[in-house]
């Protein structure tokens, strides 16, 4: 038996290398992925081999992230409940991705990861795994009640580390859980736990990471510009930029600004609400002006057909089905509303604030002769509009004669 596991190296993934290793007679191979999460990736392969792998890969993802996931998500301005830009969710698929190629490398049988049982990542990684890969044997050691017995807590995680000489960084107290990458970093669990808990008070707040808090951020705005091409940003301040190369500049342009805070009670696919606390400076920089963008240059039914998917779009994200036919098919429609939706955006970010300052495009739709109340002339005729109102109201009026209409 062969396993591939998806590796860390913080405490859970370091018990589990050994466990897997010795419960089950099998070779293990360790994977880690750097998705620019920007976490100490050196000395993992050692750790692993230490810790009982055969082998170990690290593979830099996060050009591939940021042009191949995140940048598809953007253009449909995916938010999961309106809130949550969808970080950790769109990073998963990825890595399940890799993690099937090293298995078919490897010739494994078997792929394994160190999700629990009542989170969303579980459903993430084994729906890639199947889409992908149908042919392995899945191993979630936190939902094998085995796994649990021997590992009901931390202390007992780290006892084991201890006997078996096990390299790990870890305390019995830890405030909250945190998941890095370049889109995003997301905090849950402990004192997050309790859904009126502040952790923007003086005495919390150094849980953040990528952002100040906005009462801390400069009292003078500052301007940025964003150049799309097809619905992608292109360029920053005029410099032209990788995807990845993109979101690094808006993190820390969002970061200094307070910009990207997100607190909310999510809805698990698994049934349970869960709270979360987010942040996401460049992301949420890069869709504000996607969107504004967009009013300038996308056909008004377009947009609005586009927009009535994107709850449902956002949704299979967040649940795991980045690799289902019917994510593939909105994506398309996605992808085909974006033809023009080129131009620049100007916004100004101010404690926490982002406000648009313009939008121009050589493709907008906008026409001031059209849209101006100065009576200049254009090819719009004011005089069409009683027509075209008196037709839209012929089944109102209909009612009201024929039914007695709506109750007033």
């Amino acid at each position: 038996m062969k396993i591939v596991l998806a590796y860390s190296g913080g405490l859970d993934t370091s018990v589990i290398v050994k466990w897997l290793k010795e419960t089950y007679d099998a070779e293990i191979v360790t994977f880690a992925a750097d998705i620019g999460q920007e976490e100490e990736l050196k000395g993992l392969p050692q750790k692993a081999k230490k810790t009982g792998a055969s082998n170990h890969y690290t593979l830099d993802l996060v050009e591939e992230f940021a042009s191949d996931f995140i940048y598809p998500m953007i253009r449909a301005n995916a938010q999961y409940e309106s809130q949550y830009y969808l970080g950790t969710s769109i990073a998963r698929p990825l890595i399940a991705k890799a993690q099937v190629e090293i298995a078919k490398k490897e010739k494994a049988d078997t792929v394994a990861h160190g999700a629990t049982g009542k989170g969303n990542d579980q459903c993430r990684f084994e729906l890639t795994y199947m889409a992908l890969a149908p042919h392995l044997d899945i191993i979630a050691p936190w939902k094998l009640e085995e796994f649990r017995k021997e590992f009901p807590g931390r202390a007992e995680m780290i006892a084991y580390c201890a006997a078996h000489k096990i390299p790990v960084e870890a305390s019995l107290k830890k405030p909250y859980s945190m998941d890095r990458n370049l889109l995003h970093i997301s905090y849950e669990a402990g004192i997050l736990e309790d859904p009126w808990f502040d952790p923007t008070t003086k005495a919390n707040k150094a849980m953040f990471k990528l952002s100040v808090s906005p009462e801390d951020a400069p009292n003078k705005a500052e301007y940025v510009e964003l150049e799309f091409v097809q619905g992608d940003c292109v360029a920053v301040n005029g410099k032209k930029l990788t995807p990845a190369g993109v979101l690094k500049t808006l993190n820390k342009l969002g970061g200094k600004h307070g910009v990207g805070r997100v607190d909310l009670v999510e809805n698990r696919f698994v049934g349970m609400k869960s709270r979360g606390v987010y942040e996401t400076p460049g992301g949420t920089i890069l869709m504000h002006a996607h969107r504004q963008i967009e009013t300038l240059t996308m056909d008004r039914e377009v947009m609005h057909l586009r927009d009535s998917l994107v709850p449902k779009y956002a949704e299979l994200i967040y649940n795991g089905f980045w690799y289902a036919p019917e994510r593939e098919a909105i994506q398309a429609l996605i992808d085909e509303s974006q033809k023009s939706v080129t131009g620049t955006v100007r916004l100004k970010l101010y404690k926490g604030n982002i406000i648009t300052c313009g939008r121009k495009s050589p493709k907008s739709l906008y026409d001031p002769h059209v849209a101006s109340m100065e009576g200049v002339k254009s090819w719009y005729n004011q005089s069409d509009a009683t027509g075209f109102i008196r037709l839209n109201g012929l089944r109102l009026r209909a009612r009201k004669l024929a039914q007695g209409g709506p109750k007033v």
